[in-house]
């Protein structure tokens, strides 16, 4: 590489690869035929792949969906990139995804492998800076409903009717001074 040249831009933009994270039986997946698009490979080709080395697939790397759970994926989708398919597909956590780049060969799967990756970890940090963000929401709410109870409980005085009020202000007769 000459030093005029520019280092080479991920293969596959972030966005792309995170959209294409699903959560699904509390699992982030890709599922396999946004993979093979990622891989620039047809998804039989995957699948061929996964299942001749179907040993380095546990259920907690790679599982099919159900009938119901691919309905109801199709149904929240607005533009469906699984075509007429007969079958439900395969969906891969991020180890399956790391398997993946072991069983298709080439050097964009390696490049693709490295990017999924990236965006998972990219993925996990954000959800984390949402739960610390929740964390600090819930410490201030109980900050301020503290601070606020005073205010509450004086307006809450105010609304009482006025003779469960204990205490009279004002004058009384002359010279008389109420509290």
């Amino acid at each position: 590489m000459e030093s005029d040249e520019k280092p080479p831009i991920g293969l596959v933009p972030v966005d792309r690869i995170v959209q294409s994270i699903y959560v699904i039986r509390g699992h982030k997946v890709m599922l396999d035929s946004d993979l093979a698009a990622l891989y620039d490979v047809e998804t039989r080709v995957l699948v061929q792949a996964v299942r001749r080395n179907s040993e380095r697939f546990p259920e907690d790397f790679m599982f099919r969906l159900s009938k119901v759970e691919f309905d109801d994926l199709r149904s929240q989708v607005v533009t469906s990139s699984w075509g007429g398919r007969r079958y439900p597909p395969y969906a891969f956590t991020e180890q399956g995804v790391a398997m993946l780049s072991s069983v298709l060969r080439g050097g964009r799967a390696v490049q693709v492998n490295i990017e999924i990756m990236r965006a998972f970890v990219q993925l996990r940090q954000m959800l984390a800076g949402d739960e610390e963000l929740a964390r600090q929401l819930a410490a201030l709410e109980k900050k301020y409903d503290e601070q606020f109870k005073v205010v509450f409980d004086a307006i809450r005085q105010l609304m009482a009717p006025a003779n469960a009020r204990t205490r009279s202000i004002g004058f009384g007769a002359k010279g008389d001074m109420t509290e």
